[in-house]
């Protein structure tokens, strides 16, 4: 009977590895065809392993909390022929793991030989287009950039330490002296999502990032959001705002690259969906070419996708800027840091009832007020290109109908 590989399989652009979360079948189980088997988590989402073809779990040969690589076999699948054949699977496992796996009486098959289970491998965070093990600007000696390679650290983690050299430089005794002291804290592992979102805010903090912001009356926003059926969230009236600006010109939202300018192909913006101990993206495409109203149901899917931690693939990366609803934490004004591969991040907070002078009654009147920051990389946008920009938006947001 052929074994059939369960393989890890390509779960995202520039995903090297994944971590098994959960094993949700056992040696012997009778599975159908695209069963869910194993769950693993990358540092963007929980998604799920499915099987091959119809079968009977032979052999599993990974571990929960472990990291594998893409294209590792995790387990086999004992599949009729006809199955394999069916589904273009007619490439059986060699003979000599087949005796291994399967029982000599054919019935309950034996522990997986050690020969066949795949390295675990320590998780790694990729995806974003910064080198991953960027160092910052600080001078450190050769020694002290070896011992922090051997542990894993970035010079981003020395910043705590009062350096003894001279200029206030840390010393190697310093940073032995710092660990040390690490050694009688209570320490505890990083999520996945925890260092993928740290490595991406230092990545983006090694260029110069500069901030915003206008106010926003937000009364035509929410007289329009009355009405609407369905309703869309004030996040999602900034993004097509947003997306309908950068259509007007879309030179802000440029990257910088060496000498040169890399222009989008397409106004995909995503927008921050705050889950269990991070921050996940989800991206809505052709902003500027969609109608709010149809913007909708998928941004509603996108945030409980995300809130799952099970945001497809297609659904992250390759935005141009990304909006914040800071204001649901109650902060009226924030300063966000845009994505390693954006120029870019709108940001909303929290409305407040302000007085707003009414030059034709000639008296105060109750407004709704937000502020709306603009955060941007120095390298491409001006303030005076944020402003405009920001001009813009808040233009637009003032006549909501139009979105």
């Amino acid at each position: 009977m052929p074994q059939i590989p369960i393989i890890m399989p390509q779960l995202g652009e520039s995903i090297a590895e994944a971590t098994i979360v959960h094993i949700a079948v056992q040696v012997g189980d009778q599975v159908e065809a695209d069963q869910d088997v194993i769950e693993v988590e990358t540092n963007k989402a929980v998604m799920s392993v499915t099987t091959p073809c119809p079968g009977r779990v032979g052999c599993i040969l990974v571990e929960a909390g472990q990291s594998y690589t893409v294209g590792a076999i995790l387990g086999y699948l004992e599949a009729t022929e006809e199955d394999a054949i069916r589904h273009g699977l007619d490439v059986p496992a060699p003979a000599e793991a087949v005796a291994e796996i399967a029982g000599a009486d054919g019935g309950q098959p034996d522990a997986c030989p050690a020969t066949t289970q795949p390295a675990a491998v320590q998780p790694t965070v990729r995806g974003l287009p910064v080198p991953a093990h960027a160092a910052g600007a600080s001078y450190m000696s050769p020694r002290m950039k070896a011992r922090m390679n051997e542990l894993g650290l970035h010079a981003a983690d020395l910043a705590g330490i009062a350096g003894s050299g001279a200029a206030g430089r840390v010393t190697i005794e310093d940073f032995e002296h710092f660990l040390t002291q690490l050694e009688n804290l209570t320490i505890t592992p990083a999520s996945p999502m925890r260092v993928a979102v740290a490595d991406a805010m230092r990545r983006s903090a090694t260029r110069p990032i500069a901030t915003a912001g206008v106010p926003l009356i937000l009364d035509a926003v929410l007289a329009h959001r009355k009405q609407a059926n369905p309703k869309p969230g004030p996040a999602l009236y900034a993004l097509r705002a947003l997306g309908i600006a950068l259509s007007e010109n879309s030179a802000p939202a440029g990257r910088l690259v060496g000498d040169r300018i890399a222009h989008p192909p397409a106004i995909d913006i995503g927008f921050a969906v705050e889950v269990e101990d991070g921050v996940l993206v989800p991206v809505l495409r052709s902003v500027d070419t969609t109608r709010l109203s149809d913007l909708v149901p998928r941004y509603n899917e996108l945030v409980e996708l995300a809130r799952q931690r099970r945001l497809p693939p297609a659904a992250s990366g390759g935005s141009v800027a990304t909006v914040t609803n800071f204001g649901t934490f109650g902060l009226t004004w924030a300063t966000p840091i845009p994505l390693p591969e954006q120029t870019l991040v709108l940001g909303l907070g929290a409305g407040r009832v302000v007085p707003q002078w009414n030059e034709a009654k000639q008296l105060f009147e109750p407004a709704t007020e937000a502020q709306l920051t603009l955060s941007f990389d120095h390298r491409v946008l001006d303030g005076g290109a944020a402003g405009r920009l920001l001009g813009r938006v808040v233009e637009l947001l003032g006549d909501p109908a139009q979105l």
